[in-house]
């Protein structure tokens, strides 16, 4: 979610919670059904899914906030011109606060799928109402007081896994340290000195979940089986993806869009992106994936997120049956057209005792979380591209040494130039050439106290005191849930596209595959120029190129 700072919140509030006049009611009154509530009514429950957004025409109704321990929390109350809502409305996601009528209330209904068509038939008034729901969500998550509550020491490693699952996919949370809060602490010894417990918005309660089972309980995904057949299957929601998602929903296609973590993708964890176009002082990856994220759930775009993609089942093309994408829980998705934009995973070093400390001092990211965990310490990172710059200049701003190892001479020869002159201008980088990492020390238990890296040219090593290392090393496709369609890649796994399998003549569109309606875009495609502002290219250009498929689908029929 786009997060403007607190103060910026503060002094938006007007714009958080606009009162809309006679003649904006009479707008919205064409997409909604008139409903009336006593004294004492419930409009919407955190946790339950949200009927959509509630305009007050008369009465007045209040806002509370629930911890997951019994503890509320008054919001606001709102009355005659204003509306209940946030971004999740979007998408009928369940409520994250509680709404009660106190009085008799006379409101507006505006289920999603007709809040979604006035936002886009009523430009100017869909402006200011997206701008609210937005606002109100970052408010939520600054305020950390709705959502799930996350019980347990607030430096562990499943609470920082969940804090950064929670995070990156922009949905409020709130941390109650054990140590110090007695209810915590008594939860915890009823379910067997769990170290780690989640309370969800709807009471249920879960013992140290996966992001999958958090997920479900929060109702960011469901269980329907999605039988309908989509125009559009995106798999991966990173630039490419959601710019493939805007567009295509847009255009009015049926889209579905799949991650099996977070939207935004490597991208997404970037602390700022400073050339990407229109952005002269910078943007950050959550910021510019969030808004996005928004931008395609508003034109009618379904999220599933976390769903990972296991398989694509490529057999029923022939007989006009599509295509089948299957799902990692037994679910499978029909699609007319497939576009690929599962992206890179950063590679995991040799390095002895790496997978022990992965969550525990070991990290693929540097996200806001890991960032005050090495406020005035010395850590480590290493990488030369461009998302390892951007951490770089990014954890420099609290740890109190970052120490940067390539294994080159240095980083002219993959990373862009206004992050190597930022580095070299930072006191406080120190960059370690021909370089590598050679070993880990702690124990798991306790977490990551210390890294050795060697000289490649001298063979002399060094100990470092990080407990915090950060691995930006080379990526690898996500491709492996191609290979029983047949999907041409190359060498290095890449996702080829523009060409046949043998790479001797076009094949119909520059970002199709070998296989008729499967278009690949973004990190996973090879030749990629692997930037956020390609990828969004890309997935705007495979649009033209699906709409060009279903038709000569529809001539075929």
């Amino acid at each position: 979610m786009a997060t403007p700072d607190p103060i910026e919140v503060e002094t938006r509030n007007h714009q958080m919670f606009p009162a809309l006049d006679a003649a904006d009611a009479a707008r919205v009154r064409r997409f909604g059904e008139l409903r009336h509530y006593r004294r004492g009514d419930c409009l919407f429950t955190a946790g339950e899914p949200g009927a959509g957004l509630y305009l007050v025409l008369a009465g007045t109704v209040a806002i509370t906030q629930r911890d997951g321990l019994g503890r509320i929390t008054p919001v606001a109350v709102q009355g005659p011109g204003q509306f209940l809502a946030e971004v999740g409305t979007l998408s009928g996601q369940p409520a994250l606060v509680d709404g009660h009528a106190n009085e008799d209330v006379e409101a507006l209904l505006v289920p999603p799928d007709q809040l979604r068509a006035l936002i886009v038939a009523e430009a100017d008034l869909g402006e200011r109402i997206v701008r609210a729901l937005i606002l109100r969500r970052v408010a939520l998550i600054d305020a950390g007081a709705s959502g799930p509550v996350l019980m347990g020491p607030p430096d562990s490693a499943d609470v920082l896994r969940l804090q950064n699952f929670l995070g990156r996919n922009g949905h409020p949370y709130h941390v109650v340290d054990s140590s110090t809060d007695r209810d915590a602490a008594t939860l915890l010894q009823q379910y067997g000195e769990a170290s780690l417990l989640v309370a969800c918005p709807n009471g249920a309660v879960l013992v140290n979940p996966s992001e999958e089972a958090l997920a479900r309980c929060i109702g960011m995904i469901d269980g329907s089986e999605h039988a309908g057949l989509f125009d559009v299957v995106v798999v991966g929601a990173g630039p490419a993806g959601l710019a493939t998602a805007v567009y295509a929903a847009s255009e009015g296609l049926r889209v579905m869009v799949l991650d099996c973590r977070s939207y935004g993708g490597q991208a997404g964890a970037s602390a700022r992106i400073e050339n990407y176009l229109g952005f002269p002082t910078g943007i950050s990856g959550g910021a510019l994936a969030g808004r996005a994220f928004v931008q395609a759930q508003k034109f009618g775009a379904e999220m599933m997120i976390p769903a990972k993609a296991v398989s694509l089942d490529c057999s029923g093309i022939e007989a006009g049956e599509g295509l089948r994408v299957g799902l990692s829980d037994g679910r499978q998705l029909r699609a007319r057209t497939v576009v690929v934009a599962s992206g890179a995973r950063y590679r995991r070093p040799r390095v002895p005792r790496l997978a022990e400390f992965e969550g525990r001092g070991v990290w693929y990211w540097a996200s806001a979380i890991e960032a005050r965990m090495c406020a005035k310490q010395e850590v480590a990172l290493v990488g030369g591209g461009n998302s390892a710059g951007q951490a770089a200049v990014f954890l420099s701003q609290h740890a109190a040494r970052v120490n940067v190892l390539v294994r080159g001479p240095s980083l002219a020869a993959s990373m862009s130039r206004y992050l190597i002159d930022r580095i070299e201008a930072s006191p406080n980088i120190v960059l370690h050439p021909h370089t590598e990492l050679v070993g880990l020390h702690g124990e798991p238990a306790t977490g990551l106290d210390g890294a050795t890296w060697r000289d490649s040219r001298s063979g002399q090593q060094h100990d470092c005191p990080a407990r915090n290392l950060f691995l930006f090393v080379g990526a690898e496709p996500e491709a492996d849930w191609l290979k029983d369609c047949g999907v041409a890649v190359d060498h290095h796994g890449f996702v080829r596209t523009g060409v046949d399998p043998g790479g001797d003549k076009p094949a119909p569109g520059g970002l199709e595959t070998n296989v008729p309606g499967v278009f690949a875009v973004g990190d996973v495609r090879s030749g990629s120029v692997k930037r956020v502002g390609g990828a969004i290219g890309e997935g705007a250009a495979a649009v033209a190129q699906i709409h060009a498929h279903l038709a000569q689908l529809a001539a075929t029929a």
